[in-house]
């Protein structure tokens, strides 16, 4: 074997051994939210305290995991 063919397949086996792992991470911060009132009630906190996060760039789903209880 050519040593650019092994160069070349240590690369390739190395970039498709790391795509699941990258796949995989968990979002990076998780928030508890806990209430006593109904889904209605909290319905405009919970569009302006996501809102507020947004503008600090943490975004639910993409960066933060917000769990409701």
């Amino acid at each position: 074997m050519k040593r650019r063919e092994f160069i070349t397949l240590l690369g390739g086996a190395t970039a498709v051994w790391s795509l699941p792992l990258r796949a995989q991470l968990p979002p990076d911060r998780t928030i508890g939210y806990l209430s006593p009132r109904i889904a209605d009630v909290e319905k405009d906190f919970l569009t302006a305290f996501r809102q507020g996060l947004s503008e600090t760039g943490h975004v639910e789903g993409r960066n933060l995991v917000i769990e409701y209880r």
